[in-house]
């Protein structure tokens, strides 16, 4: 053993039969505590040395599995009946191909519609989240107000009411009664999301970056049924929209109601142009 002593050793053996910690996963949203049948996930991630930009990234379990479940297709909000004018686009050939539904997607998440519903989808949940009426009212009511064409509004108020009807259903909140109890309206689709969200304690940050990726994959799914193409091209088209789904979020966060606007004025005109669209397979 040369000159290596007997406490030298012994100081790599766990005394009195105790097994050494194990050591917890760097990544806060993956620690485990122990059971008596093996590990689970804590339903919270640790918050010391964590900012306040880190802690809006990690989701609860919880959290995500409700935002998995509100957004999912299956979620009874007809969200597969809409297009937002994407149909009378094609028939007018400004969409023709993959390249021209990106182009086209791209500036409606960040100029036009889906940039206005993250505007309100933030102004809905920091009203529940500040327990402020007024603010919640002016969201619900200015959302409710803001279509640019009769079959836009009817797309957004339809999946806003049928969203609160089923989340009262399944995941009751006071938020939901405060919203009701505040505007008595139809329920924009992107506010009705947003009180959910927040009468769950989901931090806006990812639960308007999951809305908005419901979103863009829901016009994307239009666009291969109508253009048509193929279910590879419409993912190639979903993943490339990531970054403007990330910015428009982003964005989003940081505005007011004042800020509200769109700048996708054909997308727009689809919309209204859809109305009197002789042969159309969707209601918007």
């Amino acid at each position: 053993m040369g000159s290596m002593s007997t406490s030298t050793i012994m100081d790599d053996v766990p005394r009195n039969n105790q097994r050494r910690r194990p050591r917890e996963s760097g990544n806060p949203a993956l620690r485990t505590k122990n059971t008596n049948g093996g590990k689970e996930l804590l339903d919270a991630p640790p918050s010391r040395g964590m900012t306040a930009e880190d802690k809006a990234e990690v989701l609860a379990p919880s959290a995500l599995y409700r935002l998995m479940a509100w957004l999912s297709p299956a979620f009874p909000v007809g969200a597969f009946s809409y297009s937002s004018g994407i149909e009378w686009a094609i028939e007018a050939g400004d969409i023709t191909d993959a390249e021209t539904l990106k182009d086209w997607l791209t500036v409606t998440l960040t100029q036009g519609g889906g940039y206005c519903d993250a505007v309100l989808f933030a102004a809905a949940h920091r009203g529940v989240t500040q327990d402020d009426d007024k603010a919640l009212f002016e969201a619900a009511e200015l959302a409710a107000a803001f279509a640019p064409s009769k079959e836009r509004h009817l797309e957004t108020t339809a999946q806003g009411n049928a969203f609160v009807d089923a989340a009262r259903a399944a995941w009751a909140c006071p938020a939901l009664d405060k919203l009701k109890d505040t505007w008595s309206g139809p329920v924009a689709y992107p506010v009705a999301v947003a009180v959910t969200a927040a009468g769950h304690g989901i931090a806006l940050e990812p639960a308007l970056a999951a809305y908005l990726q419901a979103l863009a994959a829901n016009w994307v799914s239009a666009g291969v049924r109508l253009i048509p193409l193929g279910q590879t091209q419409g993912l190639q088209i979903l993943a490339a929209l990531e970054p403007a789904v990330t910015a428009t979020a982003a964005r989003a966060c940081a505005c007011a109601l004042d800020d509200i606007g769109s700048s996708a004025f054909r997308a727009d005109l689809a919309s209204a142009r859809h109305e009197t669209q002789y042969t159309r397979l969707f209601r918007s």
